[in-house]
C-alpha cells in the first residue's frame, strides 16, 4: 500500500511536473509572464507596463480583462506612453476621462486568441495586411516589414511588436512600442 501511494505520487509530480514545465513563460518587464495566469495577473508584475496597469485600473476594466477571454493583447510599454504628448496620461488618468481610457484601452483589444502565426497568416492572405477588429468597434492594420510585426491604427501611428505571443490562461499579450489610437 504505502509502496502504491508512494509511486502514484511520483506519477502524479512527474505528469503535472511536465505539464508545468512544457507550458514555456516569456520575460517581460523583468518578470516572467506564466502562460496559467490571466492578463493582470502577469501585467502587474512587469516592470515596463505599470502606466498601462494603472490605466486599465483607472478605466474599470481589471474583471474585464480577468475574464475568461480569450482576448489578444496589444500592450503599451511604459516607453510608449511616454511618446504621448506630455499630460496625456495623468489628463486620461481622471475620473472624468474614463470613457475616453476605456476606448483607447478597449482599442488595443482584439476577441480572440491571435498568435503572430494567426496574424502573419492573416496578413499573407490580406495581400500584405490584416484587418483587425477591437473590442472598442475599430480597427487595426497589422503588417510585416521584414520579419517584423507592426500594427497601425486608424490615426496613421505605427507600433511594432517587440516581444509577441506574450501566452496567457485567457489569451496573448504582444508588447508593442506605442500606443494606439483610434480615429477622433
Amino acid at each position: 500500500m504505502k509502496t502504491r501511494n508512494i509511486l502514484a505520487a511520483a506519477f502524479f509530480a512527474l505528469v503535472f511536473g511536465a505539464t508545468s514545465f512544457a507550458q514555456k513563460s516569456v520575460m517581460v518587464g523583468g518578470a516572467a509572464m506564466y502562460p496559467n495566469k490571466n492578463i493582470i495577473e502577469n501585467a502587474v508584475n512587469s516592470k515596463d507596463h505599470t502606466t498601462l496597469v494603472a490605466a486599465v485600473k483607472a478605466a474599470g476594466l481589471v474583471e474585464t480583462l480577468e475574464g475568461k477571454g480569450p482576448f489578444t493583447v496589444f500592450a503599451p510599454t511604459n516607453e510608449a506612453f511616454d511618446k504621448l504628448p506630455k499630460g496625456t496620461v495623468e489628463t486620461l488618468l481622471k475620473p472624468e476621462n474614463i470613457k475616453t481610457l476605456q476606448n483607447i484601452l478597449t482599442y488595443h483589444v482584439v476577441a480572440g486568441k491571435m498568435n503572430a502565426s494567426d496574424i502573419a497568416k492573416a496578413i499573407k492572405m490580406g495581400g500584405g495586411k490584416a484587418t483587425l477588429k477591437t473590442v472598442s468597434g475599430g480597427t487595426l492594420t497589422a503588417w510585416m516589414k521584414g520579419k517584423d510585426l507592426y500594427i497601425s491604427d486608424e490615426s496613421g501611428n505605427k507600433a511594432k511588436v517587440t516581444i509577441a505571443d506574450v501566452n496567457q490562461s485567457n489569451g496573448v499579450i504582444h508588447v508593442i512600442d506605442t500606443v494606439l489610437l483610434p480615429k477622433k
